[in-house]
């Protein structure tokens, strides 16, 4: 990991309680994908803030969530209250969880800041119980094509882009994989690929923040949506 949200945690948390790309994308799709969640042991990987582990609490959900962002945890403690179980954690690393512990763990936004993904996800597969789900959102691999069209779309490769979040600046680097890249990782650790979604955008989006030119069309490549199973036998 080479990106230190601690330096902006604030101002991004700030920009993604309304921004397109995470209220009115991201959460809504990952909410979606998840269902009905009442009654659920969930893990927010990456849980940055909180915004997405609220949303689950809410509807039912019993919540536990880790970021590698000692900032970003606070932040999501405020947000989620003191009780809750909330860990300063790397996805990179052993997670500090027992075995079979949950029956969802959501990924949103978070496996594109490592290189490998195999020991991640073995560790996700451990804490899953059999036939519990892994959700994941990821920038769409063809992004990455259509930006950097000089550059080897099937390289595993690197690369930093600055963004402006709430006034502040912040620079977010990242692992590029093509997508076969994608769904090998998920098979050789085990998972059973259950759902692949490009969704539309939330149908309550202002329509100020959709891009220029989209016209009528309800959707625009931006992420990846998986729902993954750990099977039970």
């Amino acid at each position: 990991m080479t990106t230190d949200y601690d330096t902006f945690a604030e101002a991004y948390s700030r920009e993604n309680e309304t921004s397109l790309l995470n209220a009115y994308y991201a959460r809504p799709a990952m909410l979606g994908l998840a269902g009905d969640v009442d009654g659920r042991r969930i893990l927010d990987a990456g849980c940055g803030s909180g915004p997405l582990a609220a949303d689950l609490q809410g509807r039912g959900a019993a919540v536990t969530g880790f970021d590698l962002s000692p900032a970003m945890v606070e932040l999501a403690r405020q947000r989620l209250g003191a009780d809750a179980d909330l860990r300063v954690a790397d996805l990179g690393a052993a997670l500090p969880y027992g075995d079979d512990q949950f029956d969802d763990v959501v990924a949103s936004l978070c496996l594109h800041y490592l290189e490998d993904w195999a020991g991640p996800l073995a560790e996700v597969r451990r804490v899953l119980r059999p036939g519990g789900r892994l959700i994941v959102s990821v920038p769409h691999p063809s992004a990455y094509l259509v930006n950097y069209p000089d550059r080897d779309y099937f390289a595993l490769t690197q690369y930093s882009e600055t963004f402006t979040f709430a006034g502040e600046e912040g620079t977010l680097t990242y692992w590029h994989r093509p997508l076969h890249a994608m769904t090998d990782a998920f098979t050789d650790a085990g998972f059973r690929i259950c759902v692949v979604s490009e969704p539309p955008y939330a149908a309550d989006t202002p329509r100020e923040l959709l891009p220029p030119g989209l016209g009528d069309r309800t959707a625009f490549v931006c992420f990846l949506f998986f729902v993954l199973e750990a099977p039970s036998g």
